[in-house]
């Protein structure tokens, strides 16, 4: 006969980083302090950072040494260097919400075209965390989102 677990599991987390938006010098942001932050909510199982190709390779070697995936998506010819991940970022986090066993969606990003990830994240009963920073964190995003961390 087996034991019954009475010690409930700790949630599952889908981390996703919006690297253009987040990962500037101006905010200084850690990806260790990031993940500290989001293991307060639960065990992360999937941590994704999207980045386009004029992302540093020192940028990408730290992404890696930190556990993250680093999801590289390609800009269009003639993009300006801070070229839109969005699309990649969007696909992923619904396929995750879709297909995957998670109860929490982190998104740290500041930009407000995700507001559909979240609501599309809730529908299907899923928590969310929105961790953003100042200037231009969307009030959107803070006041769909179960949960703001600002970095």
């Amino acid at each position: 006969m087996r034991a019954i677990r009475t010690i409930r599991e700790k949630p599952k987390v889908a981390l996703f980083v919006d690297g253009p938006n987040m990962l500037r010098k101006e905010f200084m942001i850690d990806l260790r302090e990031l993940k500290r932050r989001v293991q307060k909510y639960g065990r992360i199982t999937i941590a994704k950072v999207f980045l386009n190709q004029f992302a540093p390779e020192k940028l990408i070697e730290a992404i890696i040494n930190e556990g993250f995936e680093s999801v590289m998506v390609l800009a269009e010819t003639g993009e300006a260097e801070g070229s839109d991940i969005d699309v990649g970022l969007a696909v992923s986090a619904i396929e995750v919400i879709l297909t995957r066993d998670v109860d929490i969606i982190a998104l740290a990003t500041r930009d407000a075209d995700f507001l559909p990830i979240i609501q599309k994240a809730k529908e299907y009963g899923k928590r969310v965390i929105v961790l953003g920073a100042e200037p231009g964190f969307s009030s959107s995003l803070r006041n769909a989102a179960d949960y703001v961390e600002s970095l």
